[in-house]
């Protein structure tokens, strides 16, 4: 999900773009699929970039080991996300399936050869860029700015604008308590905390399990995250 330069996209008629519109999905369609468990890796940090990954089902973390051992998720991939896009010839950083998943695997320079030729393939991959570059953001006010119920109140309703069905108030969580502390800079006990504290606020319900929560105040939710 890094950054990669794309080629300029001007004068792209409505009825060009449309004609392409489908043809990442085409070619995707016929990409390898590649099954994994939860814990294990699409790709790590250091690994040369061959290819370029769609999540097809479940949830990808992004994330950076730093020096001292420690983890920092840069973002989840849900399905319909890419990962693995970038300039350089390695990944930067790890990409490891936080529940059972399955990604699609592309060609990294079949790929880019593709949208030097295909206008709406490159503006899909210019778009997949500025999405990741705007979740980058967002998490460095996250962690940089907010209170610890500030940044779990943000990180469910990111959630639920990524992946709820329309008119849904029900998001899964499907990743650990710990996963979702390393995306937001804070300890397990203060994920678990703050989250029991929304919820004797009446703000969100939590199922048995601890896998789904019901977004009970969408509004409150909002304001809690500062938003």
């Amino acid at each position: 999900m890094l950054a990669m330069q794309a080629d300029e996209v001007l004068n792209v008629s409505h009825a060009a773009a449309g004609s392409l519109a489908g043809s990442l999905d085409e070619r995707m369609a016929h990409a390898v699929v590649r099954r994994l468990v939860a814990k294990e890796h699409v790709f790590c940090e250091g690994d040369d970039r061959q290819h370029v990954f769609r999540v097809e089902d479940g949830v990808i973390a992004v994330y950076k080991t730093l020096p001292d051992g420690r983890r920092q998720i840069i973002d989840f991939a849900y399905p319909g996300d890419l990962i693995g896009l970038g300039v350089l010839s390695e990944h930067v950083l790890s990409a490891q399936a936080t529940v059972p998943s399955r990604v699609r695997c592309l060609s990294a320079a079949s790929l880019e050869r593709m949208a030097e030729s295909d206008a709406s393939l490159a503006l899909k991959l210019y778009k997949s860029v500025c999405q990741e570059l705007a979740a980058t953001r967002s998490l460095l006010v996250t962690v940089g700015q907010r209170s610890a119920i500030e940044r779990v109140a943000a990180f469910l309703v990111a959630l639920h604008r990524r992946t709820a069905a329309n008119g849904s108030s029900i998001i899964k969580l499907a990743m650990r308590r710990s996963d979702i502390a390393d995306l937001l800079g804070l300890t397990i006990e203060t994920v678990s905390r703050t989250l029991t504290k929304l919820r004797s606020m009446g703000v969100i319900d939590i199922e048995q399990g601890g896998s789904r929560v019901q977004l009970l105040d969408q509004a409150r939710l909002v304001e809690l995250a500062n938003e």
